[in-house]
Order: C-alpha cells, then structure tokens, then sequence
C-alpha cells in the first residue's frame, strides 16, 4: 500500500533540510569507525587463535588461522571495519637458514571491527615459525611472535600418541551434545551382527563404506552402487589419522544424500552425514564442510573461513528483500519461485538448474547464477531443503545476514546448539508464514539484525576447523568405547596410503620420540 502526503501536511524547508542532513549524518557515520575516536592503536589491538602464539605448540590444521581485533587508543574496539588494508602480515621460518613455502594471503576483512588471517604450510618449519603483525609499520600486539617448532604441515604423517594432550592443544569442548544423542541407541555395537547385517540391509541404498581403523591404519570395502564420494571420507580419516593417534574402531558410513536406519527399537549404528528426526544415523560433519577445510586456499573458493570475508555491504546497505537461488531439489523452492513473482518488494527467488521438476521448468523459468558471496547483498536469506538438510546453512549463518531456516526433519552435525529465534528465524515446512517472517523483519530492523549478528557469532565458534576435527574424534572415540567385540580387517579391504610423494616429506620428531629406547628400572 503506497502513502500520499497532502500539500497541507508538507514540512516547512528547515525541517526538510535538517532531516535531509541527518540521513546523511546517518549514511556517512554508518563508514567511519566505530568504538572511538583515536584510530586504531597497535599495541592495543588483540591477536588470538588457533594459529599463533607465543612459546605454545599449535594445532596441525590444513590452514591455520588467527584473529586480530582493531581497537582504538582508548581501548575500545572497533565494531565497523577500519580498512581492509589496516593490517599485514609476514610469515617465515623462524631460523633464516630454514626455507620453507608458505602461503599468506592478506587479512580477511570481517567487516565488525575484527580480521581474519589465514596460512598455509607447503613444509614444516622444524625450527619454528616468525610471525609478524604490523598496522603501518608498527608492531601489532606482542608482534613479532615466535612459534617453536616443529610446526608440521597438513601432509606429515607424524600423529600425536596421546590423545588427551591432542585434545588439549585443538582445545575440544568438553562435551558434544548431539553426538552423546547419538549414541543413546548404542549403549553397546555388536560388531560381529553389524557386519552381518548392515551390507545386506543397506548397500542396496546408494553408498556403504565398510571401515576398519587398526593401530592407525586405515582399510576399507565400498558396498553399493554409488560410492564415489568415499574420497571425501577417506580424505577426512586420512587427514586425521596424521593427527592424532585414534583408537582401533570399525565402522559403516553412508555415503549417499539420505539417513538410513529407520528401526526404532534394535538398529545397527551407521555414521552419516545427515541425520533426521525420523532415523537412528548417527552424524558426521558433512563431506561440504570438511572437504573445504581441507582444501582452503588451494582447490576451493568457498569454505567456512573465506566466507568470513565476504559478507557483502554493512547491513545499512543491503538489499531490504529475503533471497534465494538453488537447485529444483524439493518442491517447496519452487512454491518459493511463485511467491516471489507475487511479491518481488518482499523476496527475490530463483531455481538455476533442473532435475527433480523438469516438467515444470517452463512454467517457473531458470534463473541465472549468482556468485555465493553476492547472496550477502541481501539481509535475509532464505535457507529451504534440498534432497535432504541444505548443505548451504553453514555458510548462510557465516554471513551478515538473517537466515530464515525453513523448519525440518533434517539436520547436521551443529543444529542442536542453535535456537530459533535467537540464532535464525524459523518458517514452517510448507512456507505459509515466509512472508509474514519477512515483513516482521523489515518492520523490525535492529532486532532482526540482532538475531542475524547472533546466527553469526555461534557459527563463528561452532564452524572452526578445528572443531571438526574434534568432532570426528569425539564420534569415533565414543563408537569404539561402545564397541563389543575386535575390530577386524575383513579379506575384501584394501588399505587406504598416506600420501608418499614429496608434498608429504617431513620428519616426524614425535614418532623419533617413539622410538627411542627406554631406560630399564
């Protein structure tokens, strides 16, 4: 509905003209930043993370990373961006006679104030790293830091023996709600009866990857006729096997879209990458997320860590529409196309590619692709299932926009530690409340804001790397402790290698350690 305003409620001119200069007041301040008037300070902006330190041993990760935090002379921080260019950053060899490949793309812009810096190793540095930080030329924080070595590279195959201390330096959370959930089921796995009957009940369903982990080692068998997405499996257990030392443990992961058992009393375990409210599966981060980590700054452009610097334009200016673009996996995107045509002030809908509803095509038309990064001009974005859990939502609650999650049976591995309304904003399953939800959201702007900021923030800490790492262990420890029986290596197995060429060369000084011989008592 539009407002015409009569000739006799117009405003005198000084009126305008004062409101006129408020907006912009308004617009430009919404540039400057935030948090205090001196600028920013080096040595009171703060660094932490994973990624660096001070006479401490860092987590091996393919990609680490860390935070810088501007804050201004005042000691306040900054809580719009200073300038993308407001920090750089070295990284080498901390002996000059060591020379290792080392990949430093700038710092990400997070746009609240706060950076995001990211390395990768092509060597291990066996004598350590230097790191500096500098804000035009001067040193930020404690810079220059000094990280002791060795400091090993993603493809040395060099585990820690002792898990509680590997635990300690990843910094794992206590206790994994969703995973305890998961295991309820279990209390004890026959091993014996699930390799009996989980191939014959399930590899008739899409992919079965048969597992067996011993003294590190990992062996498998695929069952089904769609297995090929086991290289993101293996390449998950690959990657942490060169970590930590896991227990000895067989296994069943389901390598298809869907959560497979459906038994309410008596099920077999199988770990997946989906669960559902409807089966038993007990899940794993999916292959989308791990997969990106693992190949950050190398063979993707979008994972949990670059999406952090590409959140579009601040909130003030971004598109007042909710937004999609996906593929036709499920009827409800194309009831959310429609809803578009009818109400394109609200929410901007596209299908970009046919498979499931081709028949339907040319009544809804296709829709050109957007670029992941440009879904962040708009503040709402609206997260609707696929075959099964939109593997998107991770990377949706990463942005600077409010998710409006359609509800679901589905979920992935961190969803139980969101709450709707205070990290998203939920729908129900059949939409008939979607634009209800993005007209209160307009109408509501700080508060709407607030709950993005919120989705934001828990994303933040729940999508770290290193948290997937800790999450994959925490699910295969807790399987093993439940275990009845010895995990064997069934004749069809073939050993799945570590890399052996020379990306991989390194040399292990915690296996040396080993291998030293004991002095007797």
């Amino acid at each position: 509905m539009t407002f015409k305003r009569g000739a006799d409620s117009a405003e005198p001119f000084h009126v305008s003209l004062i409101h006129n200069l408020s907006v912009l007041f308004l617009f430009f301040s919404s540039s400057l930043p935030l948090g205090g008037c001196g600028g920013v300070s080096p040595e009171r902006s703060l660094v932490w993370g994973p990624g660096i330190g001070t006479g401490s041993v860092l987590p091996v990760l393919p990609v680490r990373y860390f935070y810088i935090q501007a804050v201004d002379s005042n000691g306040q921080n900054l809580t719009v961006s200073p300038g993308k260019d407001t920090f750089k950053v070295k990284i080498r060899a901390a002996d000059n006679g060591e020379h290792i490949r080392v990949h430093v793309p700038p710092p990400l812009d997070r746009g609240d104030g706060s950076f995001l810096m990211r390395y990768r190793l092509y060597g291990s540095a066996t004598k350590g790293l230097k790191v500096e930080i500098l804000h035009r030329d001067a040193a930020v924080a404690q810079s220059p830091y000094i990280i002791p070595g060795p400091v090993y590279h993603e493809y040395c195959d060099c585990p820690e023996p002792d898990a509680s201390v590997w635990q300690n330096v990843m910094k794992c959370p206590k206790d994994e709600p969703q995973i305890v959930e998961d295991f309820q089921p279990f209390p004890s796995i026959d091993l014996q009866r699930l390799r009996q009957e989980a191939p014959v009940r399930f590899s008739n369903r899409g992919g079965l990857v048969h597992y067996v982990i011993i003294n590190n080692h990992i062996y498998r068998r695929t069952l089904g006729k769609y297995t090929d997405f086991k290289m993101f499996s293996d390449e998950m257990l690959l990657s942490l096997t060169r970590k930590v030392k896991l227990p000895d443990v067989e296994f069943f992961i389901n390598v298809g879209d869907w959560p497979l058992e459906t038994r309410k009393t008596d099920p077999v375990p199988v770990l997946s990458w989906c669960g559902s409210t409807d089966t038993r599966d007990v899940v794993l981060p999916t292959y989308e997320v791990t997969h990106s980590t693992l190949e950050t700054l190398r063979g993707v452009t979008n994972d949990l860590l670059s999406v952090q610097g590409h959140t579009g334009p601040p909130w003030v200016n971004k598109s007042d529409q909710a937004f999609f673009r996906g593929r036709d996996s499920r009827e409800e995107r194309l009831h959310l196309v429609s809803l578009s045509k009818k109400n394109p002030d609200l929410l901007d809908a596209g299908i970009t590619g046919w498979f499931f509803f081709r028949d339907r095509e040319k009544q809804v038309g296709k829709a050109p692709l957007v670029g992941f990064f440009d879904f962040f001009k708009y503040k709402y974005q609206v997260n609707v299932d696929g075959t099964v859990a939109a593997y998107r939502f991770p990377y949706l609650m990463l942005g600077n926009s409010l998710v409006l999650k359609q509800d679901s049976p589905y979920y992935e591995h961190f969803y139980s530690r969101l709450q709707a309304g205070t990290h998203y904003v939920p729908v129900k399953r059949n939409l008939s409340d979607l634009l209800d939800a993005i007209r209160w959201a307009q109408q509501n702007d700080a508060e709407a804001r607030e709950v993005g900021r919120a989705g934001q923030e828990a994303a933040r800490e729940l999508l770290q790397p290193s948290r997937l790492y800790c999450y994959y262990y925490r699910v295969l420890l807790m399987y093993s402790e439940r275990q009845d029986g010895r995990p064997s290596r069934h004749p069809d197995m073939e050993e799945v290698p570590q890399l052996d060429d020379h990306t991989a060369a390194c040399s292990c000084q915690r296996r040396n350690q080993e291998n030293e011989p004991k002095d007797e008592l």
